[in-house]
């Protein structure tokens, strides 16, 4: 009588099936961004600055148990050299001959120029599953909206040159500001063991439309003493990663008998 009552339960089978996870994460995001030559508007980002760019950001969002995601995202970006320094620098305006700014020395006050940017976007997408054993991870398909501001930071590394300090460097520093548009593909994985060893990869395809700040802008390459009121146009492409943190607990499995 035992033998025919456990006998049907051992050849049951038993399924497991890991649930979706819904939770806030936090992460952290490094990339690499370069400026696109062939649709940008003349005197954009690529003509100005040298590519690539090295992006650092934060972003905060929410995961459903669906797989859409919903985030916001914060980025500092950073570039070493301008283009055409010599004619865009305050000394081929200030002094014709003399390729290099003059200090309060007298002397080449060597100034060494960077590109700063900073964007905020929000948007959200869908974590596509690719195989049963972990729904949580898959290829992800994201959009994004948002604003994008850049302009040229002058350091002065030996001496002090006034006429790239204070007001002054406004008028060579090409700060501008517009909307961005960003479509991006990667693969999302999310541990089934832990919560420290999560992460995305993505290629960010983005579009930004800006146009100048400034009131008065001086630039020779453009040969420009005024104001800028050209729109620009700038494309950018962008290879990222991001570890991230999920701030609930791990997902649970269902069980299924048949």
């Amino acid at each position: 009588m035992l033998f025919t009552v456990f006998l049907p339960l051992s050849q049951a089978q038993l399924k497991l099936t890991q649930d979706t996870l819904a939770t806030p994460i936090f992460g952290f995001n490094f990339g690499t961004i370069i400026a696109s030559d062939n649709l940008s508007t003349d005197n954009g980002m690529h003509d100005l600055y040298v590519s690539p760019y090295l992006n650092y950001g934060l972003e905060a969002g929410y995961k459903f148990k669906s797989n859409w995601i919903a985030t916001v995202e914060g980025n500092l970006i950073f570039g070493n050299k301008l283009r055409h320094y010599a004619q865009r620098s305050p000394a081929a305006f200030s002094y014709d001959t003399v390729p290099f700014v003059i200090g309060t020395n007298g002397s080449d006050a060597n100034v060494s120029c960077y590109n700063r940017m900073l964007s905020l976007r929000i948007g959200g997408g869908k974590i596509i599953t690719l195989g049963e054993k972990n729904p949580n991870s898959g290829l992800l398909l994201r959009l994004y909206g948002g604003i994008m501001q850049q302009k040229t930071i002058f350091k002065m590394n030996d001496v002090n040159a006034p006429q790239l300090q204070g007001d002054y460097a406004r008028l060579y520093d090409h700060k501008r500001r517009g909307v961005t548009l960003t479509e991006s593909v990667g693969y999302w994985f999310m541990s089934n063991h832990s919560n420290f060893f999560n992460f995305y990869i993505s290629f960010d395809v983005t579009q930004c439309w800006n146009h100048s700040v400034r009131a008065y802008v001086i630039d020779e390459v453009m040969d420009l003493h005024g104001p800028d009121n050209t729109k620009y146009f700038d494309l950018f492409y962008t290879i990222k990663i991001s570890w991230m943190f999920p701030l609930k607990g791990k997902t649970a499995y269902d069980y299924y008998f048949f």
